[in-house]
């Protein structure tokens, strides 16, 4: 580990300050940025703690919007009993995230921003175009089993590893950004940047940037979610495929529907053809595995990751069906 610096920012006006110097990093819970800086993987020499910064970890639930504040923790968030009855996929991709420990000390804006597991990132020494930009992609010839479908180029084909972006890609969610100038919100559709596009960016982040809340508008088809998570083992891990749906429905009918991929591209996924493919119709074994070979009708498969698309598309259909039956 490289040597370096720690500041605890007192206020959001001295973290921004602090983070537009180009080799910092921010620090919330850390449970992310120990790992990567044990590898030598984010270039700081400089730590700013926001933990500890007031007014930035609130969860508001009433009202027409759902702000959560991106200190909040994600155990609070998963434990919200509001939350667990109006929009049990938010919840469930918490849940499913990490052990408990992890849960209480990690925040939400924490947990979006995290960095690929892709082992030819993480190994520090393979070509790898995240963390040393032009070197190339030491996964196009070499174990993709995990890789992504979507989102790829022939500069990176890594997976991004988050369930809470996942189930946030499902609802019409937005981020709040503060810098020096002042805040804005942007769409969280363009909040990421798929990793096959811009390889050595995560976000649309500027420095001196910061993510201070998460915001979902309020929605009915909350109460028919579900997050439904498939990987290789049952204890945490990352996930080999996973979906997010929300349904809107008429009695047997799919009204509207908001389904989103995790597992298998390179930012939090919409599957836009899978949506219109249930959309009108009477929602049945049937129609949701139409919808969820749909949902994978432009994956672009690698070698040995091919598998993906049929466990897709049929985590896609056990997540309408599931939705489907809550009330």
């Amino acid at each position: 580990m490289r040597p370096f610096t720690y500041s605890r920012a007192t206020s959001l006006d001295q973290a921004i300050s602090g983070s537009g110097h180009p080799h910092s990093a921010i620090m919330a819970g850390g449970t992310t940025l120990v790992d990567l800086m044990r590898g030598d993987l984010t270039g700081a020499d400089q730590v700013i703690d926001i933990a500890h910064i007031p007014g930035l970890a609130e969860i508001e639930v009433e009202g027409e919007t759902l702000r959560f504040g991106a200190l909040a923790r994600m155990a609070d968030v998963a434990e919200n009993t509001f939350l667990k009855h109006n929009y049990p996929a938010l919840v469930e991709s918490l849940q499913l995230a990490a052990s408990q420990q992890i849960r209480n000390a990690a925040t939400l804006g924490g947990n979006l921003l995290q960095r690929t597991r892709c082992v030819y990132f993480r190994d520090g020494v393979s070509d790898c175009n995240q963390r040393t930009p032009g070197s190339g992609c030491a996964a196009l010839d070499g174990e993709d089993r995990e890789m992504a479908l979507f989102g790829t180029s022939d500069r990176c084909v890594a997976t991004y590893p988050g369930d809470w972006g996942t189930a946030l890609a499902a609802f019409d969610t937005s981020i709040e950004i503060a810098s020096d100038s002042g805040r804005r919100v942007v769409d969280f559709a363009d909040f990421h940047i798929a990793y096959g596009e811009d390889p050595a960016r995560l976000s649309i982040l500027r420095p001196g940037e910061i993510v201070t809340a998460i915001l979902v508008k309020a929605t009915p088809s909350g109460k028919r979610s579900t997050y439904i998570k498939v990987r290789d083992r049952q204890s945490y891990a990352y996930a080999l495929t996973s979906a997010a749906v929300a349904l809107e429905m008429d009695g047997e009918t799919v009204i509207a529907a908001r389904v989103a991929l995790g597992g298998v591209a390179s930012k939090p996924w919409r599957a836009h053809a899978a949506e219109a493919v249930l959309i009108g119709r009477r929602l049945d074994e049937a129609l949701a595995i139409e919808a969820g070979h749909a949902a994978f009708t432009d994956a672009k498969p690698l070698r040995h990751n091919q598998f993906k698309i049929e466990l897709g598309a049929r985590t896609v259909a056990r997540a309408a069906l599931v939705a489907k039956g809550k009330i």
